[in-house]
């Protein structure tokens, strides 16, 4: 059956089951495969941009609470400015004075941007980031993974039900599936976002390779 959205995804790993009695946690399934997808996976859908206002004098600014993977952080206005990173300890040093003006820098501390100078004005602060895929349920019942993959969806989902069960074997067989599937995934995304040379195919599949013998 094709599968194409959370209902029918739901549906299917039943089927693949044969079972009745676990209606009530193939939703829990689901989320622990995609746990996995999200924190392995940096799709298109999973670039997000996010933007805060700044508090004259305060360092300070929430980051998005999705965030995986922090990919630029630009302060708007006359001129942009793509602000520079440094660690905690480096930020301290190199901008000490604690004096106001337009922010040139950033670290991050715990779930905060922490920037310096500290800002003179109301900046608006723009952040580039790497989020959570969007979670399948009832109220969402599709995302771009199960659209293009849903061969992962339920392949993870069977690995977490047979672990669940105590079926290793099976359990295992899924998970090998799984992983082959999230690897296709990556280089699709590949192959959109880069081309398709065969040195650039080539390079992909030497990662995985090395990943794999690690």
């Amino acid at each position: 059956m094709a599968i194409t959205n959370y209902t029918e995804l739901k549906t299917a790993i039943a089927n693949f089951l044969a079972r009745d009695d676990l209606t009530s946690v193939i939703p829990d399934f689901i989320s622990l495969a995609e746990g996995r997808l999200s924190r392995e996976l940096e799709t298109r859908s999973q670039e997000k941009r996010a933007t805060a206002t700044l508090t004259v004098g305060d360092e300070y600014t929430a980051l998005p609470t999705d965030l995986r993977e922090l990919r630029m952080v630009k302060l708007n206005g006359d001129p942009e400015t793509v602000l520079e990173y440094m660690s905690p300890t480096a930020l301290h040093s190199s901008y000490s004075s604690g004096g106001n003006s337009r922010p040139r820098a950033y670290s991050l501390v715990g779930q905060e941007l922490k920037l310096r100078p500290k800002p003179d004005s109301t900046y608006t602060v723009e952040i580039i980031y790497i989020g959570s895929l969007s979670a399948l349920s009832d109220s969402n019942l599709v995302n771009e993974v199960l659209t293009r993959h849903p061969d992962a969806y339920l392949y993870g989902s069977l690995a977490e039900a047979y672990a669940y069960l105590l079926d290793e074997q099976r359990a295992n067989a899924y998970m090998q599936r799984f992983t082959m599937a999230i690897n296709e995934i990556k280089i699709d995304e590949e192959r959109a976002n880069y081309g398709t040379s065969s040195l650039q195919i080539s390079s992909i599949y030497q990662r995985q390779n090395t990943a794999g013998e690690a």
